[in-house]
């Protein structure tokens, strides 16, 4: 967060710039009303001398004092949103971590009277990736996965990662024939994935557990349903597909 102290993104300097103008011009206006005011009440109205003053004291002294203020409002304006995507989205993925996952899908099924799906992912034989190759490059494999997940999905759902080698992946208004085409174009995506490590060719792939509901339920039920069907797909071979309709 040090850095949020110290450096303003373009956009940031670009906010700074317009809100120090405007406030700066809306300075001078009213120098000018106040002053001319002043010396129609004492003299024959305001003189060259005296609009002078009155433009360019303001400027002088409130336009520092203005950008600094907003510099330091800025930044903390970007300090803010900082910590609210650290809260909020996991740092090696950039999926929603479980917290804001689960909160978002939580509030949406407490509400929602359409049809809702949760499908959760696991990476296969991820443990051999980490021992054979590091931990790094099973970094390496997961941003890698998590993107795949993200660009395949667009913002049509919810992708968070629950944790180590698992992902969530939420959508509502959907039919379970489209959820079960959304499920396999998933695992087909990342079974085309190229990763290489150590120059060689390590094969990816995931199983993918889901269920769908319709109207209000709980995150923990329709996780436990999912849940269960990955526990079906790996049991099953691993690198498919195991969904189920909640009653």
């Amino acid at each position: 967060m040090h850095g949020a102290r110290t450096t303003l993104g373009r956009r940031a300097w670009m906010r700074v710039y317009r809100i120090t103008s405007l406030l700066t011009a809306i300075a001078v206006i009213m120098s000018i009303i106040v002053t001319n005011v002043i010396m129609e009440t004492f003299s024959q109205g305001i003189n060259i001398q005296g609009l002078m003053v009155s433009i360019v004291m303001p400027i002088l002294l409130g336009g520092p004092s203005i950008a600094l203020f907003t510099f330091r409002n800025e930044q903390l304006r970007v300090a803010n949103e900082q910590l609210q995507t650290l809260a909020t989205y996991d740092w090696m993925t950039s999926c929603l971590n479980r917290g804001a996952f689960t909160h978002k899908v939580t509030r949406i099924l407490e509400t929602t009277t359409l049809s809702a799906a949760l499908l959760v992912v696991d990476v296969d034989h991820f443990k051999s990736i980490n021992d054979n190759h590091g931990h790094d490059r099973g970094d390496d494999a997961l941003r890698l996965i998590a993107g795949t997940l993200r660009e395949t999905m667009g913002d049509r759902a919810l992708v968070g990662r629950l944790g180590g080698e698992e992902f969530g992946i939420f959508l509502t208004s959907i039919s379970p024939a489209d959820l079960a085409r959304i499920a396999e174009r998933l695992r087909a995506a990342v079974a085309r994935l190229a990763f290489v490590t150590d120059g060689v060719g390590c094969p990816l792939s995931i199983s993918i557990g889901g269920t769908i509901v319709r109207g209000k339920s709980d995150f923990r039920a329709l996780y436990r349903l999912a849940d269960m069907q990955l526990y079906e797909a790996k049991a099953a071979g691993r690198d498919r597909v195991s969904l189920i309709e909640a009653a």
